[in-house]
């Protein structure tokens, strides 16, 4: 298995033909102090620590993060309006089979779970070459082209995201299992709904089988 290391203001560990699983926020959901404190205690703690630690170490800040965005007492709740909301759905589904094959999503109301896996893009058909796309570029189009049309619809100007997204690579089907289930019941664990079926913008792979 190979590994594909890259810096942006923390490190990731990005090996090949593995699953990732993206959490991404409104700007203004986590409150500035906050969101730097997390951010420090977490890079001094990864300083330090070996592969296996710096996995550990992620899951936990993503806990204490995410445990923060389901609590939604900071910040607006723009994903709560279903045009809005259906803006980022239409995308997430617009980019499946062009940069990523979609394996499941549950967008919240101040951010959003996604499960993807990368592919694989011809860079030089004559030559026979190949690559993947960058987790980071993809990201980018997905928040850029999202972050435009809902400030459209909200008749708004400014910063829509936060900056930063939470991401890790999905290590085996175990844990693939465990992600997916975390991600279709979000919606229930913060107390929007009784099953996760009555959330409407929740989506799985059918080839993921029954949940």
């Amino acid at each position: 298995m190979s590994e594909i290391y890259y810096r942006r203001r923390l490190p990731h560990i990005h090996p090949e033909n593995h699953p990732f699983f993206i959490t991404f926020n409104l700007a203004d959901s986590i409150p500035p102090a906050l969101w730097l404190e997390l951010k420090q205690q977490r890079e001094k703690e990864l300083q330090t620590a070996n592969l296996e630690q710096r996995y550990q170490i992620q899951k936990k800040y993503f806990g204490k993060y995410d445990e923060w965005l389901d609590r939604a007492q900071h910040g607006n709740h723009w994903l709560a309006q279903a045009h809005v909301a259906q803006i980022v759905a239409d995308e997430i589904h617009r980019m499946d089979g062009e940069r990523y094959r979609l394996l499941a999503y549950c967008l919240m109301p101040n951010h959003v779970h996604l499960l993807i896996e990368s592919l694989v893009a011809e860079v030089a058909p004559h030559h026979g070459m190949s690559k993947k796309y960058p987790l980071t570029e993809t990201l980018r189009l997905l928040k850029g082209r999202t972050a435009r049309a809902c400030n459209l619809a909200l008749n708004r100007n400014g910063k829509f995201w936060q900056h930063e997204s939470y991401d890790h690579y999905v290590r085996n089907d175990e844990e693939l299992g465990r992600i997916v289930a975390y991600i279709l019941h979000n919606p229930v664990k913060a107390g929007l709904a009784k099953e996760w079926t009555e959330w409407t913008f929740t989506y799985i792979n059918p080839d993921l089988g029954e949940w």
